[in-house]
């Protein structure tokens, strides 16, 4: 196993890692052309190719504005989708969350949760962010329930601000402050935070 392949960070059925040249050659290109994946988020307008994969592979391992990171099921060591913290803004100590988990079979089972917890941990302590927040349409329910799941409260609605399916779509902003997410994930939450 390569440097870049082995684990970033490590919970109980999911790991993460940087994304790899190699992962153009597995299911990952493939996610982006599918339109049942791609139902909850903005991609699957234009075809997504094997080049556009990589050039993203490649950007991602030399930025430090964001954090893109592929979520790999511990057992079996399949790449089930990818994770990343977006826009991270060193003064406002901000960054937006994004996720796709592209392998169908993997739908339902948790890995987005675990793999978001896995992320927020490492944005809030390693990365010293403040908040960290994230947007999907009204229509994409695991996203919102993961947000929820985060700590993460409703912060606004954008009327018809996405196009999807033929149809204008609102947009949601959630977001969580750090001393949040940690009072949920640590199970301190009072009534007042509910």
């Amino acid at each position: 196993m390569t440097a870049e392949c082995r684990p970033f960070l490590v919970g109980t059925g999911v790991y993460l890692r940087p994304l790899v040249e190699s992962d153009v050659e597995g299911p990952y290109v493939t996610w982006f052309n599918d339109e049942e994946v791609c139902r909850g988020n903005s991609h699957h307008v234009f075809p997504y190719t094997r080049a556009e994969a990589l050039e993203f592979i490649q950007q991602a391992a030399r930025t430090r504005d964001e954090l893109v990171l592929a979520i790999i099921l511990r057992e079996e060591d399949v790449h089930i989708g990818n994770i990343a913290l977006q826009r991270i803004h060193r003064i406002y100590r901000s960054a937006d969350l994004a996720i796709v988990i592209g392998e169908k079979t993997a739908w339902g089972k948790g890995y987005g949760k675990e793999a978001g917890r896995l992320l927020c941990d490492h944005g809030f302590g390693a990365i010293n962010l403040h908040r960290i927040g994230c947007s999907t349409f009204s229509d994409n329910t695991g996203m919102r329930e993961l947000a929820v799941a985060l700590g993460m409260k409703e912060e606004g609605v954008r009327r018809q601000a996405a196009f999807k399916h033929g149809g204008y779509v609102d947009v949601i902003d959630y977001g969580v402050l750090r001393e949040e997410y940690e009072r949920v994930r640590f199970g301190r939450e009072s009534e007042h935070d509910k």
